[in-house]
C-alpha cells in the first residue's frame, strides 16, 4: 500500500536536511546560503506589511520567517501560502512580458515552501513550489509542482551522503546489456564518454573514471534547485530536482525530473510542449519540442530533439538533431542528423558527421542469443533509405550504404565507399571513393556546414570536420594496401597462377598493375575478403579510378596541412622554418577519434597511463589534455601527412629538393580544380535529370522552386575559394623561393 506520512503542520518547510547530515556548527540553510548569490539584503516584515499581506488573503506559518528586500511591495503578493523560511526580493509595480505572455510582477495564487526569490519575479498559479532559489525577472506561471529533495543530484550520476550504490544513475551506451555503461555528469565531453566505454577490462582505469565523476560534485545533502535569471516556465506539470540556467524557456512540459538544463543569454535552451525528461543533462543552446521523451540521457550543447523523438540510455553529441525517431543505447559524436519517424538506432557508436535516412534500422537485427551486439561507424556514416544491418558491424570513415536489407554482419575497411546489397546477383558490391566520383557536392558541403553550424560556446574539444584528416587518411592507406592485394589476387586467378605467394608478393603484383594503370585491371573481377560474414561474393568496382583518387588525396592532404601550418600558425613560415617543423622520423601513427577530436594513439596511451598512476586526477585534467592536444594538432597533422606521403610515394619531404615541393603544390591545384568541378557536376545532375524536371511547367518554374544552379551559394563559394587557393599556392612558391633549385639537405 502507499505509505502516507503525517507530520505536524508547523514542521512543513523545515528540517529539509535530515539532522544526521547537517554538519556540526551548521544549520539546514548553510548550503542554501552558499547557493544564493543574488546579493539582496533581506529584512523582516513590518507590522504594516503583515497587515497588507493578510488582507490580500496570504497566510504564513510564521511571519518572522518571511524576509523581504527594502523594495518589497506587499500589495503585489496575493492569495499565497508560505511555509518555512521564504525570502523575497524587490517587487515593483511593473508587468513582465515574454512571447506575448504578460503578467504583473508579484506572487499570486501559489503555495511556497522555503524558497528564495530575486528581484521582480512573476509567480502565478504555482500550486506547489518548494526548496528552490529563483533568479531575478523569472516568470513562473501555471505550474503544478516545482520542488527539490534534499538528495537531489540534478541528473549527475553521483551518490549523496548515505545513499547506496544501487540507486546510481548510469547510461547504458553502445551495448544494450550495460557492459559499456557510463556515469553522466554536468560538463561531460563526448571524449569522456568514449574513453569510459573503452578499456572495459582495465579495472584500475574504470575505477578512476568513476572516482573522477563522484569527486566532481559535493556529496552533501541539502542543495536547492535553482532557476536562473530571466527564465520563463509556463503551463508545465512537474519540475522536480532540476537546475535551470538563465534565459531558458520551458513551456507545456509534462515532466522534468532529475535534470540539469544548461542555458545562458548567449546560448538559451528551450523545452516545449509535451516533453518528458528524466535523469539527464541538457547542454547550452538546446531545443526540445513536441512530445520528446528522453530518459537516462546526455544532450550536448546546441542539439535538438523534436517531434516525438525518443532518446534513451544515450549520449548525443554537440550540434546534432534527432526528430521523430528512436535512439537507444547509443554513443553519438557531434554533428549527427536523424530526421525521420521510422529511423531506429540502437547499440551503436557513431563517430560524428553522420546522417540517418528514413527507414534505416541500425542495430535492430540481433543475431546472437542475447541483445548484446554493437555497431561502430567512423565519421561520415550515411545509411540510406530503408537500410537494415546486423550487429556486429563496423564501417570506415565516410561509408554510405545503399538501400537494402543486408543479410549478414559487415566490416567495411575502405573509406568513402558506397556499399550495396546486390540481391539479383546475390553479392555485396563496394565502390571505393564513391563520394569523389559521384557526390562531391555533398561531401564538401557537409564538411563546410558542420564548421558553420558549430555553435558551441565552450569548445573544450577541437572537433575535426574535414573529410581529409588523420583518421580518414589512415583508412585510405589501408585501402590502398587492400586494393593492391585484391587486384593481385584477381590477376593471379585470371592467369591461372596457383603458385603459393606471400601476401606481400601478391601486393607487389597488384601495385604494379594499378600504378601502371594497366587496362587489364578493368577486365578483372576484383573480389574482397572479410567484408561480410557470408560466403557470397564481395566485389569491388571501379578499382583503378578509386586507386588513383586515393593516391592523389594523399598528396593533396599533404599540401592542405602545409597551408594550414602557413595560415593558422602564429607567424608566416620561411622555407627553412617549414623544414624544421618536419619530424626527423616519418612514420605513420595510429590515430583515435576521441569524441570527434582526433588524437594520436601514443599521446592518448600516455595520458591513460598517467590516469592509472594517479598523476591525472580529474575530468578537468583530462579536458586540459584535450586542449593541449588541440594546440599540437596542426603540426601533428603535418607530420602525419608527410609520413603518409612517404609511405605512398617513397619520398621523404624533409630530404627532398625544392622542386619536389614545388611540383607537389602545383599538382594540388589540379586536384582542387577537379574537386570544385565535381562539386558543380554532382549538383548539376539534379538539374539535368528529366524526371526531376517533369514536375515543373518550365525551366523558369524549376529555377523559382529550387533556385538557379548558377546562383547556388555553396558552389559560388567553392569557386571563389579555388581562385584564392591558386593565389595562395603561387604566393607560397614565390615566398619560399621554390623556383630556385637547392641541393638535398
Amino acid at each position: 500500500m502507499n505509505v502516507i506520512k503525517k507530520s505536524p503542520l508547523n514542521t512543513l518547510g523545515y528540517h529539509f536536511i535530515p539532522a544526521e547530515y547537517v554538519p556540526k556548527g551548521k544549520d539546514e540553510y548553510y548550503l542554501r546560503n552558499r547557493q544564493n548569490k543574488n546579493g539582496i539584503q533581506y529584512r523582516h516584515l513590518t507590522a504594516y506589511e503583515i497587515e497588507v499581506l493578510v488582507r490580500n488573503r496570504n497566510t504564513s506559518d510564521n511571519w518572522n520567517h518571511l524576509l523581504v528586500s527594502n523594495a518589497f511591495n506587499p500589495e503585489l503578493v496575493q492569495n499565497c501560502k508560505f511555509f518555512g523560511l521564504v525570502r523575497i526580493g524587490k517587487l515593483e509595480p511593473f508587468y513582465l512580458e515574454f512571447h506575448n505572455l504578460r503578467r504583473p510582477v508579484g506572487l499570486y495564487n501559489s503555495t511556497i515552501i522555503s524558497c528564495d526569490f530575486g528581484d521582480n519575479v512573476v509567480v502565478d498559479n504555482v500550486n506547489f513550489i518548494s526548496h528552490y532559489i529563483i533568479g531575478s525577472e523569472v516568470i513562473l506561471v501555471n505550474i503544478n509542482e516545482i520542488d527539490a529533495t534534499d538528495h537531489a543530484k540534478f541528473g549527475n550520476g553521483i551518490l549523496k551522503d548515505g545513499e547506496q550504490e544501487n540507486i546510481r544513475i548510469w547510461l547504458e551506451v553502445c551495448n544494450e546489456n550495460g557492459g559499456r555503461k557510463i556515469i553522466p555528469f554536468d560538463g561531460m565531453q563526448p571524449g569522456d564518454a568514449w574513453l569510459w566505454t573503452q578499456f572495459r577490462d582495465d579495472n584500475v582505469l574504470q575505477e578512476k573514471f568513476k572516482e573522477f565523476t563522484q569527486h566532481q560534485f559535493d556529496t552533501s545533502r541539502g542543495y536547492y534547485g535553482t532557476i536562473g535569471d530571466r527564465t520563463v516556465i509556463k503551463n508545465c506539470r512537474i519540475v522536480k530536482d532540476v537546475i535551470v540556467g538563465t534565459d531558458a524557456y520551458i513551456k507545456g512540459a509534462n515532466k522534468i525530473k532529475n535534470v540539469t538544463i544548461k542555458s545562458s543569454a548567449e546560448a538559451p535552451t528551450q523545452v516545449g510542449e509535451g516533453c518528458e525528461l528524466v535523469n539527464g543533462i541538457v547542454g547550452y543552446g538546446c531545443r526540445l519540442f513536441y512530445g520528446v521523451k528522453a530518459v537516462r540521457f546526455f544532450l550536448a550543447s546546441h542539439s535538438q530533439l523534436k517531434y516525438g523523438a525518443r532518446l534513451i540510455n544515450s549520449y548525443l553529441g554537440d550540434n546534432s538533431t534527432i526528430s521523430c525517431c528512436e535512439v537507444l543505447n547509443s554513443l553519438i559524436f557531434p554533428a549527427h542528423e536523424q530526421h525521420h519517424n521510422n529511423s531506429f538506432l540502437c547499440a551503436a557508436l557513431v563517430q560524428g558527421q553522420s546522417n540517418m535516412a528514413a527507414g534505416a534500422t541500425i542495430g535492430s537485427n540481433h543475431n546472437s542469443r542475447s541483445p548484446d551486439g554493437e555497431l561502430i561507424a567512423g565519421r561520415g556514416f550515411w545509411p540510406g533509405l530503408c537500410v537494415s544491418i546486423k550487429h556486429n558491424s563496423r564501417f570506415a570513415t565516410f561509408t554510405i550504404l545503399a538501400k537494402g536489407d543486408f543479410p549478414a554482419e559487415l566490416d567495411i575497411p575502405i573509406p568513402f565507399s558506397l556499399v550495396s546489397n546486390d540481391v539479383t546477383n546475390n553479392r555485396l558490391v563496394v565502390m571505393p571513393a564513391y563520394w569523389f566520383m559521384y557526390n562531391m557536392y555533398a561531401l564538401a558541403r557537409n564538411s563546410w556546414k558542420y564548421v558553420d553550424r558549430d555553435k558551441r560556446i565552450e569548445k573544450v574539444q577541437d572537433i575535426e570536420f574535414d573529410f581529409l584528416a588523420p583518421d580518414s587518411v589512415n583508412d585510405i592507406l589501408h585501402a590502398l594496401d587492400l586494393l593492391q592485394l585484391f587486384t593481385g589476387k584477381a590477376w593471379l586467378k585470371r592467369e591461372g597462377n596457383h603458385k603459393k605467394l606471400t601476401t606481400d608478393e601478391v601486393k607487389v603484383i597488384g601495385k604494379k598493375l594499378l600504378d601502371s594503370d594497366d587496362p587489364i585491371v578493368s577486365e578483372l573481377e576484383i573480389r574482397a575478403e572479410g567484408f561480410e560474414n557470408s560466403t557470397r561474393p564481395m566485389v569491388l568496382v571501379k578499382v583503378p579510378a578509386a586507386y588513383r583518387i586515393f593516391k592523389e588525396l594523399i598528396s593533396y592532404n599533404l599540401v592542405q596541412q602545409i597551408i594550414n601550418c602557413e595560415t593558422k600558425g602564429v607567424r608566416k613560415l620561411t622555407y627553412e622554418g617549414f623544414q624544421n617543423l618536419l619530424s626527423v622520423k616519418t612514420v605513420v601513427k595510429p590515430w583515435v577519434n576521441v569524441g570527434g577530436q582526433l588524437i594520436a594513439r601514443d599521446a592518448l596511451d600516455h595520458m591513460l597511463n598517467r590516469i592509472r598512476r594517479g598523476t591525472v586526477t580529474s575530468w578537468t585534467a583530462v579536458h586540459a589534455f584535450y586542449e593541449a592536444e588541440a594546440n599540437r594538432y596542426i603540426t601533428q597533422k603535418l607530420d602525419h601527412a608527410v609520413a603518409a606521403f612517404k609511405q605512398v610515394y617513397g619520398i621523404n619531404l624533409r630530404k627532398a629538393n625544392r622542386s619536389v615541393l614545388k611540383q607537389l603544390l602545383k599538382d594540388s591545384i589540379a586536384t582542387k580544380e577537379w574537386m570544385v568541378k565535381g562539386i558543380y557536376e554532382s549538383r548539376a545532375k539534379d538539374y539535368r535529370n528529366e524526371f526531376r524536371q517533369m514536375v515543373y511547367q518550365s525551366k523558369a518554374e524549376m529555377n523559382k522552386v529550387v533556385g538557379k544552379l548558377e546562383d547556388n551559394a555553396f558552389i559560388l563559394q567553392e569557386q571563389e575559394a579555388l581562385e584564392t587557393y591558386k593565389q595562395t599556392i603561387q604566393t607560397l612558391i614565390r615566398r619560399w623561393k621554390l623556383n630556385q633549385e637547392a641541393q638535398p639537405a
